[in-house]
């Protein structure tokens, strides 16, 4: 039986130089259509507050504009960079505030698990999963930059996991 039910999903890719953003609409897990994608850039000579302060108020400009169901934020994996690593970890606590305010469900996803949602497998190469992005949303090629890409990856996957919670009783 194919279930009908429609969601907007917003997928964030966090980072402080670059935070990617892809949204989706799903009828069901054969109808997702991808409604945009983009990144929120900050400048590197710009104060680390001021960084903070701009990815809030275009994350919420952008809440507020395309209000979610879901937004699905990927969870960070620790890097070699640990002042990087730190870095991008405060912007996305940031992020997460910013969903919190506008009272938007959120969900996490692991690189792992994002891979094993899109591509069927958790080890699959970045390429791999952007293929089966082009395939799913039925796009022409495949998104860019990379990280507006992998935010497109994370809305899909929170599509497939809304479906899955609202049939799963």
């Amino acid at each position: 039986m194919r279930y009908t039910f429609h969601v907007k999903i917003l997928g964030i890719d966090p980072g402080l130089a670059t935070v990617g953003i892809g949204m989706v609409e799903a009828q069901s897990v054969q109808d997702i259509h991808a409604i945009d994608w983009l990144t929120i850039t900050t400048k590197a000579g710009v104060t680390f507050a001021d960084r903070l302060q701009e990815i809030h108020t275009d994350l919420t400009d952008i809440l507020t504009d395309f209000q979610p169901d879901y937004a699905v934020v990927e969870q960070l994996f620790f890097s070699s960079n640990k002042k990087s690593a730190f870095d991008v970890a405060q912007a996305r606590g940031v992020i997460v505030q910013a969903i919190a305010e506008k009272g938007v469900s959120m969900m996490e996803a692991t690189p792992m698990q994002l891979k094993s949602a899109i591509a069927g497998d958790g080890g699959a190469q970045k390429k791999e999963v952007q293929d089966m992005l082009v395939r799913m949303l039925h796009l022409e090629e495949i998104p860019t930059p990379d990280d507006a890409a992998d935010a497109l990856g994370l809305a899909v996957y929170g599509a497939l996991q809304a479906h899955s919670t609202l049939h799963a009783a």
